[in-house]
């Protein structure tokens, strides 16, 4: 695996532009609209891939032969070296990667997280395989869709002073370099009380009229339907302005699989997510 610098980055996008899964956090990087770390095989003659978004979130893609790559690639899956602080979900293109890290991580792979709870609570180093959704939007079901907001709150677009008040993990302070770039290139509005953000939609990438929506609801509000009435006027932007709403996220995140079929988004795949050890 070589650590590439960022002049290079825009020769993997004609790569990536291939791959079939959602991969806007990994083209964010490449385009360098958010910092991140990219890996490739070789420097002459690429064919191995592996972007990581600064969030978080990680995709690797391309050639699952080479043998180099792929042992210094178990040792970044295992966090053999220590430098991994913070967690790290992984997703994989083609699908015959999913076979290659059964046969790298053999017994380091737990591809049943919820039964292996003890397991994993014993040995950190163990990367553990999840489901994330990816979906399409259908405006026909969308349309359908009639929300109120109650009087004692206010519906407000994101703008200079709501950006850093927005707390939690998915805010749009971890997806964007900081809030005059937001401003300036990015959208979303939140539901407050007091001046201070309940719920918060907002765009998390943008690219070629698609854009992918990220939510965060204050843990004392969360199945209000506060979080449906901010993303309905994120989605209705997009409508007004020819993009495309974007929604993926973990199976297992109830809240959200559930919020998106409500504003009629519908499966489209459901794609290995893993876990990496921090």
């Amino acid at each position: 695996m070589i650590l590439i610098d960022k002049e290079n980055y825009d020769l993997l996008l004609p790569s990536l532009l291939k791959v079939e899964i959602n991969h806007l956090f990994a083209r964010t990087v490449l385009e360098q609209k958010m910092d991140g770390e990219v890996y490739m095989d070789d420097p002459i003659c690429p064919s191995t891939f592996l972007v990581k978004h600064a969030y978080g979130m990680s995709l690797l893609w391309g050639n699952t032969e080479n043998e180099l790559f792929n042992s210094k690639l178990k040792s970044y899956l295992l966090n053999e070296n220590g430098k991994r602080q913070g967690t790290e979900w992984l997703q994989v293109f083609p699908d015959i990667w999913n076979e290659k890290l059964v046969e790298l991580l053999g017994s380091k792979l737990v591809l049943d997280p919820i039964d292996n709870l003890a397991l994993l609570g014993a040995d950190k180093k163990l990367v553990a395989k999840d489901t994330r959704v990816n979906f399409r939007f259908n405006s026909k079901k969308y349309a359908s869709c009639k929300l109120n907001l109650d009087s004692k709150f206010d519906l407000v677009k994101l703008r200079n002073g709501l950006f850093e008040k927005t707390k939690g993990s998915v805010v749009p302070a971890r997806f964007w370099r900081n809030e005059a770039e937001f401003v300036d290139l990015g959208v979303g509005f939140s539901v407050v009380a007091n001046g201070e953000p309940i719920s918060t939609a907002f765009s998390a990438f943008i690219h070629d009229q698609m854009l992918e929506l990220g939510i965060e609801t204050l843990p004392g509000f969360q199945a209000t339907g506060l979080a449906s009435v901010a993303c309905s006027a994120l989605i209705d932007y997009c409508l007004e302005n020819n993009l495309e709403p974007v929604w993926a996220c973990r199976l297992d995140n109830v809240g959200s699989f559930k919020l998106a079929q409500k504003l009629g988004f519908e499966v489209e795949r459901m794609i290995p997510y893993y876990q990496l050890p921090n």
